[in-house]
């Protein structure tokens, strides 16, 4: 406010400054007299001062348009003038606009225009940095990879923008399935830049797939020194790139490197399942046992698991079911209740010939959780217990068709593998199997698993689950069962 009435006093004190100079030179007697040529010419006091304005803007004006004559005469010439830099500033705003179209016809999906937009922000703005990227890629939007890839080479020239052409073209290569050259393009561009996780996650999977496994770690180990990899997610996957490499060594005959490899795989990673499944064989290769009841105990204790059970029984090959019924009850005290303790408990005393105590280890299972392996397991307690052939064959037609349980399936894809494998067989992501029991999918064909108790006799339930059991011989029961009963009570009598 009080700026606001400074600037109005100051306007108001120059307008009063110019009037009294005006009345002062029109009351100011005498004048100015020229003599030019023969001439002369005689000038009234305000008359000369307005010729000395006249005066000095034409003084002014020449000297401008002097200077823009020598202007004109260096730029033609070839030399940087402000006439030049005036015509650069029109260019490069004209190369701008093109630009920020080009991008904004990218983010609409626009490749055409796109392409149009870049070709014509290069032609003002000669940048050729800034505009093949947008050309590279909106050739790929719009499908001319032809142009793309040539785009890309272009980069490979400019130190600056090599990294965006390798990286551009390696992607391209993946795409493609060309998995070799891709594997040599993401190297190059990971020695360009180490720091990023693109790159390092497609050089990983790369070279897991290549079964390089002393260069994935080394890959991993970037992850996690660049702060791209938690601390205990490095420690895994470097378990299961150890444990792989294990694997690769024990194929090749060398007993006791891969032996050594998977124990520090086991180390890295006690509850992965595979890797102390291996650990515990050499282990026991090596006349170990306590060692490898230790991994074993571990890896169950994280998560039971048939493979784990198995190389259990392997530490005492030649004792009797009995005694294998003792020595596991160690092992099953850890998760007593969990499912597949329940299975193998049943199946140890079915190998022992106790059905009654393989009925209850199993419980309801069959019932409330029916899987194939539940429902065989089922089928071999009836048939132990002496029940007729259409129970045990109803049983093992609910197992045909029920689902097969947990398997190790892929956390991305869902693909079902029949053994681990670092990789996914499927989307070839790196370690991303779990044991799990896949999503139910169903079964219908009109002349498949629906047939079977036509063909085989209606299922029927055990006694402890049957409504009613008939002392005549049943209506499902096959005739040629029926016909074997008749001729043993002849028999007999």
């Amino acid at each position: 406010m009080l700026w606001s009435i400074i600037k109005i006093v100051l306007f108001i004190g120059l307008v009063a400054a110019a009037s009294f100079a005006a009345i002062f030179l029109l009351e100011f007697e005498g004048g100015v007299r020229i003599v030019m040529v023969g001439q002369e010419f005689n000038l009234s006091p305000i008359m000369t001062v307005i010729a000395l304005i006249v005066l000095v803007f034409g003084i002014w004006l020449i000297l401008k348009l002097a200077g823009l004559l020598v202007a004109v005469l260096r730029f033609i010439n070839g030399d940087e003038t402000a006439l030049s830099r005036h015509f650069d500033r029109n260019r490069q705003a004209k190369g701008y606009q093109a630009l920020s179209e080009g991008l904004m016809a990218l983010a609409s999906g626009e490749g055409s225009l796109a392409m149009a937009k870049a070709s014509k922000a290069e032609k003002y703005l000669r940048k050729p940095a800034l505009t093949n990227l947008i050309t590279a890629q909106a050739a790929e939007m719009s499908g001319n990879r032809r142009k793309a890839e040539e785009v890309y080479k272009r980069l490979l020239k400019n130190d600056k923008t090599r990294f965006v052409g390798v990286r551009g073209i390696m992607n391209q290569k993946l795409a493609d399935g060309d998995t070799e050259t891709a594997l040599k393009l993401a190297q190059t561009a990971f020695s360009l830049k180490p720091r990023h996780e693109e790159v390092q996650d497609a050089l990983l999977k790369l070279q897991a797939q290549a079964h390089d496994w002393a260069g994935a770690r080394r890959t991993l180990h970037a992850k996690l020194k660049y702060g791209n990899l938690p601390r205990d997610v490095h420690k895994r996957r470097d378990a299961v790139l150890a444990l792989s490499e294990a694997r690769d060594i024990l194929d090749e005959g060398k007993d006791i490197e891969a032996r050594e490899a998977s124990i520090e795989a086991n180390r890295m990673s006690p509850d992965l399942v595979p890797a102390a499944v291996l650990a515990a064989r050499g282990y026991i290769a090596q006349g170990s046992k306590w060692n490898a009841w230790r991994v074993i105990r571990k890896a169950w204790d994280a998560q039971p698991h048939p493979d784990l059970a198995a190389v259990f029984a392997e530490i005492e090959p030649s004792e009797t079911p009995a005694a294998r019924v003792k020595r596991f009850g160690k092992l099953l005290k850890i998760h007593p209740d969990h499912r597949e303790t329940r299975l193998v408990k049943a199946e140890l005393y079915i190998a022992a010939d106790e059905f009654p105590a393989a009925r209850r280890a199993l419980g309801d299972l069959a019932e409330v959780d029916a899987d194939a392996r539940a429902l065989t397991i089922m089928a071999a307690i009836e048939r132990g217990e002496g029940a007729p052939d259409s129970i045990v064959k109803g049983w093992l037609a609910r197992a045909l068709s029920a689902p097969r349980g947990p398997q190790w399936v892929c956390e991305k894809c869902q693909h079902i593998h029949s053994e681990w494998v670092p990789a996914c067989e499927n989307c070839q992501s790196f370690d991303t199997l779990s044991w799990k029991s896949p999503p139910a999918t169903e079964v219908s064909s009109s002349t498949g698993l629906e047939m079977l108790p036509l063909i085989i006799g209606a299922i029927e339930q055990g006694p402890d689950t049957a409504p009613e059991q008939k002392s005549d011989a049943p209506e499902n029961v096959p005739d040629a069962e029926i016909v074997e009963t008749e001729k043993s009570e002849e028999t007999a009598k």
